[in-house]
């Protein structure tokens, strides 16, 4: 099997997620980065104007989303704990918290001065300009409602103390680490790592389990251009469906967006929907026809012309 390329930022909170879940299992990976924001012409090209970070891809397959490359993950690993199917509802409930609410409450307390320049330092005073107008564009659009300011940080805390309260073994829910585990870490990788908050000392047990986590690293990566990403997908076809789609839409052209923010919309000739993957097929000059994975939850389905 081809290895998984990751498109990423070293600053990309969901991007650390999908690091640290493959330094877990194991597998080895081919690292493509990207900029911090749109325009993003390799990603233009295989997933159509998705705007989110990270995106996997093996061969000519793109996927969009921590969700499905999870369970992209999952499968490759044998490992069916890193994937939302089949979890019980506590896991599901704590990870679609931890996934936005969580999450944005992490960035919001933890985005101050000492990170721009750290963005800066990453990248550039022009750079960063750029970033914080992109974001504040893409805050316009969001549905998602987010803490602020002191608020943001009382609900990190109030995180910090739930989960000092879960942790009775190495991990949230058992003796190995769940999607959960991965779910929480990010955020809490964001407020630790780079904002530099010390507020997880408070919380010992939270403490020792960021450090299990982060001992996992990142696996064996080999950094690779964006055009060998765009070579791979030309070589391969995607692979085979593993059932027929009987989604009304099959066949039809369609968008399929975000529902909370970054909601720009990918356009495509739908091969498959369930309740749990939409699958679109796209083409390009550059790469031939390529696959592009989204997730069902959180995503909206609708045919191109009733979007236009």
């Amino acid at each position: 099997m081809q290895d998984l390329i990751l498109y990423h930022y070293s600053m990309s909170p969901f991007a650390e997620k999908m690091r640290a879940m493959l330094g877990y299992t194991g597998i080895p990976w081919q690292s493509v980065t990207v900029r911090e924001m749109p325009p993003r012409k390799v990603l233009s090209i295989l997933a159509g104007g998705y705007r989110k970070v990270p995106v996997a891809q093996i061969g000519a397959d793109v996927f969009c989303d921590t969700r499905v490359i999870s369970d992209e993950l999952a499968r490759i690993s044998g490992r069916p704990e890193l994937s939302l199917d089949g979890q019980p509802q506590e896991i599901l409930d704590f990870v679609r918290k931890a996934d936005l609410e969580i999450f944005f409450a992490c960035v919001m307390s933890a985005s101050d001065k000492n990170m721009l320049k750290k963005l800066i330092k990453e990248t550039s005073l022009w750079n960063a300009f750029l970033f914080l107008k992109d974001r504040m564009a893409m805050g316009k659009t969001s549905r998602v409602r987010t803490a602020r300011g002191p608020k943001a940080k009382a609900v990190v805390l109030e995180h910090m103390a739930a989960m000092e309260q879960m942790l009775t073994s190495d991990f949230l829910f058992s003796d190995q680490p769940t999607i959960a585990d991965f779910s929480a870490y990010h955020g809490l990788w964001f407020v630790t790592e780079l904002g530099e908050k010390p507020w997880i000392e408070d919380y010992p047990k939270v403490k020792d389990w960021l450090a299990r986590m982060k001992a996992f690293g990142h696996g064996s990566s080999q950094k690779i251009g964006d055009k060998q990403g765009l070579d791979t997908a030309k070589a391969a076809s995607p692979r085979a469906l593993a059932s027929a789609s009987e989604d009304p839409l099959t066949g039809q052209r369609v968008t399929v967006a975000p529902d909370d923010y970054g909601r720009d919309p990918v356009k495509g000739t739908l091969v498959f929907a369930d309740d749990r993957r939409i699958i679109l097929s796209r083409s390009h000059k550059r790469v031939g026809e390529v696959h592009v994975h989204f997730p069902r939850q959180g995503f909206t389905l609708e045919a191109a012309e009733a979007s236009q």
